[in-house]
């Protein structure tokens, strides 16, 4: 029997608590997790079962939310993160890589964090939830990929402005994003030759140097280069016609450039079920791919797909072969 995933609870003082027991109901035996934080943060009316080991999950998931019990020193107030609390909201991320790193557990799913919280509290030194994994992990580069079934996305440059992104944007993290895609498209989603566009950085790609030059200088040498090493990569395309209906079938994953030429796309067409994927780790992260949503939390209101979806895939990307 595949060991249960992991669900680290985010900040308690936005949603994650309200739709990770919305997730429980609606999955129940057949995707059981385990929820990694305070008890007392969850609704009231939620079935609940305190455990020791995750191994206990599957037989208590079809009638309880199984929770590996983490005191929080602060009263939790939804709507209103305490700093106080952000080293126990920590704590649940390494837990959870713990166990899937020992491998009691299948995989590893986040609930948002409250970057401000976490830094006020806890000194925390990183952008986002994908930087410290990798950070744990002890790796140099992951990447961020956003998943549905309409369309998977890559931004080779992620939580950064944009005046920055030409300076950060090297031959180096493009050619390590395309190839971590790769394996990651390989390893986890059965894929065995992946077919990956690329944006281009300026509008029209470039449009032949009339509206920047890094495409001719470099982008489309480097993925020559790969296609010599027998990658599938096809661009780099005007990133304004690499997302409707007929060109994503052409494609199993786009590598964007920056930010938000990757997650608008994925917004727009599947807003709900967007996944987010961490690629590059040595265990699968998934995430819902939304934030905290402080100003409904604690109404009752929250949707939980995005979280139901990232659990699901999770579980999924555990049982490919």
């Amino acid at each position: 029997m595949m060991a249960p995933i992991v669900l680290s609870c985010g900040d308690p003082a936005g949603i994650g608590p309200e739709v990770a027991a919305k997730a429980w109901d609606h999955l129940r035996d057949t995707c059981p997790f385990v929820y990694i934080g305070d008890v007392a943060h969850l609704p009231d009316e939620t079935p609940t079962q305190v455990i020791k080991d995750p191994s206990q999950a599957s037989r208590i998931s079809a009638t309880a939310l199984p929770v590996l019990q983490l005191e929080f020193p602060a009263t939790n107030r939804p709507g209103d993160p305490d700093p106080a609390n952000a080293p126990s909201v920590i704590d649940a991320i390494e837990q959870g890589v713990a166990l899937v790193q020992s491998g009691a557990a299948s995989a590893l799913c986040t609930a948002p964090i409250h970057k401000k919280a976490l830094i006020d509290g806890a000194g925390f030194a990183y952008p986002g939830h994908t930087e410290f994994l990798a950070a744990l992990a002890g790796r140099k580069r992951v990447v961020m990929m956003l998943a549905s079934d309409q369309l998977r996305v890559v931004p080779a440059t992620i939580h950064i402005p944009l005046s920055r992104v030409p300076h950060e944007l090297t031959p180096d993290v493009l050619r390590d994003t395309i190839e971590i895609t790769a394996q990651g498209l390989r390893q986890h989603f059965g894929i065995p030759h992946p077919r990956l566009a690329v944006a281009g950085l300026n509008p029209h790609a470039g449009e032949g140097g009339k509206m920047g030059t890094e495409e001719l200088d470099w982008i489309s040498p480097l993925l020559s280069d790969l296609t010599s090493d027998h990658y599938t990569v096809t661009g780099p395309l005007p990133a304004d016609t690499m997302f409707h209906g007929a060109a994503r079938t052409r494609y199993d994953a786009a590598i964007a450039m920056y930010h938000d030429q990757a997650l608008i796309p994925i917004k727009t067409l599947d807003f709900d079920r967007g996944v987010n994927v961490t690629l590059g780790l040595p265990f699968i992260r998934t995430s819902p791919d939304h934030g905290t949503a402080l100003d409904i939390a604690g109404k009752n209101i929250a949707n939980p797909t995005s979280l139901i979806e990232a659990l699901k895939l999770a579980q999924r990307m555990a049982q490919t072969p």
